[in-house]
């Protein structure tokens, strides 16, 4: 399997979302993720996305079931709701996002990026 990782301009996302992941023709996985120009950002942006495929390839989630998920719910979002989807009880990824989560939060500490300054950087795109 291939994995191909690639910043790109937010607006050019297939939905509302900072990443995104999904397998190709071919089996490999592609992983989108909105540019912040900061490489720290984007890359926990890409650990998270890469972490939580694997696990979801693993389990037999697919990423159609993810994104139907995803896509309806971001569909449906409050304008004051800053949730992501993966924290709804509903997700069927939730369990994964959370572990992508706390490693992303682990690696972020370790890369000294201030959590809530990237998690303001992400919700303002």
């Amino acid at each position: 399997m291939q994995i191909t990782i690639k910043t790109i301009p937010h607006d050019q996302q297939r939905y509302e979302t900072v990443g995104d992941w999904w397998f190709d023709d071919a089996g490999d996985l592609q992983i989108l993720v909105s540019s912040m120009d900061d490489w720290k950002k984007e890359s926990l942006v890409a650990f998270h996305e890469l972490a939580e495929v694997l696990l979801c390839k693993d389990r037999g989630i697919t990423a159609e079931m993810a994104d139907a998920f995803d896509m309806k719910f971001e569909a449906n979002r409050q304008p004051d709701d800053t949730s992501e989807p993966g924290d709804d009880p509903e997700c069927p990824c939730r369990e994964e996002h959370f572990f992508a989560t706390s490693v992303e939060r682990l690696l972020a500490q370790q890369l000294a990026v201030d959590w809530e300054e990237y998690d303001a950087a992400v919700l303002a795109l």
